[in-house]
């Protein structure tokens, strides 16, 4: 009878094991499966490519060059936060010309190919900065920021290209659009989680300089996705109608921002990023100042960063599973009315209120990442939203690259007004008396968008923006650009 009874429980037991096995072997094979699909439908070189400029490049490698040159400016360099605010801004000046990029690898082809390279193009540019950044230690900020900007358009260049890919594949297989954008947002999730958690090791180990040595792999690699991609030549283009293409897709673009539907929503959309001034250099040389901060380490400061991406990563799932069908004035309004609250935290923190509750300077650090990252994604996607509906038939990628360097103008000029901002104040690298002052006065300015809300339509998220003139116009154009604009550009990330 005992063996008779054990039989049944042995039997379960058998059974259990292969349906914990059966779950591991599913997480494991769908995505495997999924990528094995994108690659026979695309080649596996165009999945290859998307995973390393989003996933490396732009991931794993921007997590990296992000805390990496956040200490080249504090240690090596040596210069004061709000120096740091306005020289980080300049080597974002690539992004704010990305249309130009867009065109160029639209319309002028070379040596019969259109993607090909410009990616080796943005890989050597990459690899040769980074070295020179490693390589020479006591390098003038001048050169530094020189070579900084260059690493910066090699990121760029290679983001246009690769979405201008993506862009070009979801005409051939509209099926899997979706999948491609996910494939996108995966690579770039996932890498920049990897990056940011393993920067602040990396930093500490091996310096800044170190740091910059390692971002010339990355940018090989983006050099190894020209020579592999997969593309057809284009023999005997004519090169004489760049020039016109290129004056027609200016024409088209002014033609459609001046339209008071358009301008309205573009103007507000640069004052919000404006005037919500950034001051992070301020925080940041304060965070890890010995004596006047909290003191956190080059590891806990990379975690630090990494939470925030998790907050960010949230923001995006809540809108698009709570908040999406949302008119865009009300969503707007109370996403910058919360992103001024949020930014109260800092306030907090500075003061040292955290203490009093018993709330230790690091999990509070924590906290602020998290929350401040999550409500800038939610400020951001009805952004992005607005700025697709914005786009005429015919030029829909060169013109939302066109807004979203009005965005990435807006995001410069925050970070210029809050150096200016610092200086001011006096925040220097080891006096920080006033930097509850530039706080409150960020925060302050950061709830003043509300005011030029009339400027954004209360219209339907799924409604269209554009009048009838507008798109009625483009479509009796003759398709000249749309042969070729092929590009569907991204900002530069709004919560850098």
């Amino acid at each position: 009878m005992g063996e008779e009874e054990e039989l049944p429980i042995y039997a379960e037991q058998v059974q259990q094991n292969e349906h914990g096995k059966g779950i591991c072997s599913c997480c494991y094979c769908v995505p495997v499966h999924w990528l094995r699909k994108l690659a026979r439908e695309m080649h596996w070189s165009f999945v290859f490519g998307v995973v390393i400029v989003y996933g490396i490049s732009q991931g794993l490698g921007g997590g990296f060059a992000r805390l990496g040159t956040e200490y080249y400016m504090k240690e090596v360099q040596k210069v004061q936060p709000s120096e740091s605010q306005v020289y980080l801004g300049i080597t974002n000046i690539p992004w704010i010309v990305k249309p130009l990029w867009g065109l160029l690898t639209d319309v002028v082809p070379i040596l019969g190919y259109r993607r090909r390279p410009y990616f080796i193009l943005a890989g050597f540019v990459g690899v040769i900065s980074m070295l020179f950044l490693s390589l020479h230690k006591n390098l003038h900020i001048v050169y530094a920021l020189l070579l900084m900007t260059a690493g910066s358009a090699g990121v760029a260049i290679a983001d246009v290209t690769v979405d201008a890919c993506v862009a070009q594949n979801s005409g051939t297989h509209p099926s899997l659009a979706a999948d491609m954008q996910s494939l996108c947002a995966l690579s770039s999730s996932i890498g920049s989680l990897v990056g940011f958690s393993l920067s602040g090791i990396f930093v500490h180990l091996i310096g800044p300089n170190g740091v910059f040595g390692l971002l010339s792999i990355p940018a090989g690699l983006v050099l190894l996705v020209g020579v592999l991609l997969k593309e057809p030549q284009m023999p005997n283009f004519a090169y004489q109608q760049v020039s016109l293409k290129f004056l027609d897709a200016a024409k088209a673009m002014w033609n459609t921002l001046i339209c008071p539907n358009v301008w309205g929503p573009c103007l507000y959309m640069y004052l919000s990023f404006a005037l919500s001034l950034d001051i992070y250099e301020g925080m940041f040389y304060w965070v890890t100042d010995p004596e006047a901060g909290p003191a956190l380490s080059k590891e806990s400061m990379g975690f630090v960063m990494a939470v925030g991406s998790v907050g960010s990563l949230l923001g995006a799932v809540l809108y698009q599973y709570g908040l999406k069908n949302h008119p865009f004035r009300d969503l707007l309004f109370w996403t910058q009315l919360l992103y001024g609250l949020s930014g109260m935290l800092d306030l907090v923190l500075v003061l040292r209120l955290n203490l009093q509750y018993g709330i230790p300077d690091y999990f509070f650090v924590v906290i602020d990442a998290s929350v401040s990252q999550m409500i800038g994604r939610l400020k951001w996607m009805p952004l992005l939203v607005l700025s697709s509906k914005l786009c005429p038939p015919g030029i829909e990628g060169t013109f939302f690259a066109l807004l979203m360097s009005i965005d990435n103008a807006g995001l410069m000029s925050s970070s210029w007004v809050g150096g200016f901002l610092l200086h001011i104040l006096n925040v220097t690298r080891t006096r920080f008396d006033n930097l509850w002052l530039a706080i409150l006065i960020r925060n302050f300015l950061r709830i003043a968008p509300l005011t030029l809300l009339f400027l954004v339509p209360r219209a339907d998220p799924n409604a269209s923006i554009l009048p009838d003139e507008v798109t009625s116009s483009k479509e009796r154009s003759e398709p000249t650009v749309t042969e070729n604009v092929e590009l569907v550009s991204l900002v530069k990330e709004a919560d850098d």
